[in-house]
């Protein structure tokens, strides 16, 4: 694989086509698992299937996820490379490019500029669709600039499928046949619709403790199928904790094993998420209040109430400019239509988790509510286009 430097943020380097070359594979795995009625389906292969699922999703969860992409803990360079190679034999690409490609998702998490939010482009898109387009296969070696300067990761990101490939081979000398379909391709096919399922389900169903400004929930059933990446809204609430299972109840088995190997000392420094975060007392940074003020804005259809206010401005003695004074000083007392302060902290109790930070949303909020008309008002082609609307 060749490495290519792509930042994301060249238009001209994004394509819209499907990287054929790459779907081939992904499909062929899929259909070799059919390849069991001929194989046969032996308990030793099952047994392999079983147990490769739960070891690489180790390798996925402790290793793509919570060290590659956030340094959740610190462990020596010997087994960074063991991590890195575990990780690498699902078959899910470079640990450098599923970092990079992590970490540019937390900086945009469903914004237009994710890579696979639900909520822009679908769920099957989201799931899987995102994977075979050419713009996101290059990798961003500046946002993994900190991984990039180890030789031997670099030679497993040029050699990204080895892994994978010496993995199915220990599976075909232990069990033959049916260790290569059953014990290596089962597992590899359910491994990525588990791990899929974390940038799909975890950003449409489950329960939201935290405002994180995007559409993250934590998911039990997820979590308990995934060694705690399930419990995803607490994850974006503070991304750098290696347990993700805030509370006791919240089963994280990447955690507990994260636990037994710092005991021997394999691992260190385990991050934990602060008191404040535990208790929802933290408060919240400016891009999620942004990101969540916008959630709460879009509530209200801005097009709709420029429309009404026109309409009362032709029934009664005020003028545009009368109108645009108004909103500029956030008076609401002669704009009937235009929702106030205290309608938008309502409607953000009902969308929101518990935050201190709710009053900050709310304002931020009135204020892209309050422009947004004024905008339109203002803008003669957009005027006469609601004075036509109005019969004006």
């Amino acid at each position: 694989m060749s490495i290519n430097i792509d930042s994301g943020q060249d238009s001209d380097q994004e394509h819209d086509d499907v990287m054929y070359p790459q779907v081939l594979p992904f499909v062929l795995i899929h259909a070799g698992c059919l390849a069991a009625i001929w194989s046969g389906v032996s308990w030793q292969a099952v047994a392999i299937c079983v147990a490769l699922y739960w070891l690489r999703m180790f390798g996925i969860t402790a290793g793509y996820h919570r060290y590659f992409s956030h340094r959740a803990y610190a462990t020596s360079r010997a087994f960074q490379f063991i991590l890195a190679f575990l990780a690498q034999s699902s078959a899910q690409k470079s640990v450098l490019w599923w970092a990079a490609k992590h970490r540019h998702h937390h900086l945009h998490s469903d914004t237009a500029q994710d890579v696979h939010s639900p909520r822009h482009k679908g769920f099957v898109y989201s799931h899987l669709g995102w994977i075979f387009y050419r713009q996101h296969d290059a990798t961003d070696l500046v946002k993994v600039s900190d991984l990039a300067s180890y030789p031997e990761l670099m030679w497993l990101h040029r050699l990204e499928l080895l892994p994978a490939v010496v993995l199915a081979g220990l599976c075909f000398l232990i069990a033959g046949w049916s260790g290569l379909v059953v014990g290596f391709m089962w597992s590899t096919v359910v491994l990525y619709h588990a791990t899929f399922c974390i940038n799909s389900l975890a950003h449409v169903h489950g329960r939201r403790r935290y405002v994180t400004g995007d559409d993250s929930r934590n998911n039990w059933l997820l979590a308990l199928l995934t060694m705690g990446e399930g419990w995803h809204n607490n994850h974006h609430a503070y991304q750098a904790s290696a347990r993700q299972g805030f509370y006791w109840y919240e089963v994280d088995l990447t955690y507990y094993a994260l636990v037994a190997l710092s005991w021997l000392g394999i691992v260190w420094d385990l991050k934990l998420p602060p008191r404040q975060v535990l208790r929802n007392e933290h408060r919240l940074g400016s891009r999620v209040v942004k990101q969540a003020a916008e959630q709460l804005a879009a509530r209200f259809d801005p097009e709709h109430i420029a429309l009404a206010i026109r309409t009362s401005i032709h029934e009664t003695e005020l003028s545009v400019r009368d109108a645009l004074s108004l909103l500029q000083h956030r008076a609401d007392l002669r704009l009937s239509s235009m929702p106030t302060r205290e309608q938008l902290l309502a409607e953000a109790q009902r969308m929101f988790a518990k935050t201190i930070s709710l009053d900050d949303i709310v304002d931020r909020a009135y204020e892209l509510l309050h422009d947004s008309v004024g905008f339109l008002l203002a803008t003669p082609a957009l005027s006469a286009n609601t004075n036509a609307k109005s019969g004006i």
